[in-house]
C-alpha cells in the first residue's frame, strides 16, 4: 500500500500527539497515591505506548526512503 509524504507525516504528527498524552497518563497513574489499584492501566497505556513507537519508526523509515 502506497501512502503520500503528506500522509505519514500527518500520521506521525497524530502519532506523536497521542504518545505524549499516553506518557502523561502513565505519570499520572503512577503518582496516584495507591498506583497498584491502576495496573492494568497503566500496563495497558505503556503497551500502547510501545506500539506506537513501532508504528512511528516505521513511518520514519518509509519517510526516508
Amino acid at each position: 500500500m502506497e501512502f503520500s509524504k503528506y500522509d505519514l507525516k500527518e500520521a506521525k504528527r497524530q502519532i506523536d500527539s497521542t504518545l505524549h498524552k499516553l506518557r502523561e497518563t502513565i505519570k499520572t497513574f503512577e503518582s496516584k497515591e495507591n498506583a497498584e489499584k491502576y495496573k492494568s492501566q497503566i500496563t495497558l497505556a505503556k503497551r500502547r505506548v510501545k506500539a506506537f513507537e513501532i508504528a512511528n519508526s516505521f513511518i520514519e523509515n518509509e519517510l526516508e526512503k
